[in-house]
């Protein structure tokens, strides 16, 4: 699957996008995978209070199931303004 990282997600980790492996059910699951990378990844998802979710374009929640999911996407949250 793709996972799409914005904002200051993507410059601590240093990408954009990437095209991901998984065997991650959920989207915690799937975070717990990134953070056991690198450090990068586990300094971006040392917060998720501070991070929002969507998948395949729709908000979502960490506990949210990843089956048929072509594209994850990480953001700080948004204001308005």
């Amino acid at each position: 699957m793709d996972v799409v990282y914005f904002a200051w997600v993507r410059e601590r980790i240093g990408l954009p996008k990437e095209k991901v492996e998984t065997n991650a059910a959920t989207v915690m699951q799937l975070v717990e995978e990134l953070r056991a990378r690198e450090d990068r990844y586990d300094l971006a998802f040392s917060d998720l209070s501070a991070l929002r979710v969507a998948l395949d374009q729709e908000l979502s929640d960490f506990d949210a199931s990843l089956e048929g999911v072509r594209e994850v996407a990480f953001f700080p949250p948004m204001t308005g303004g």
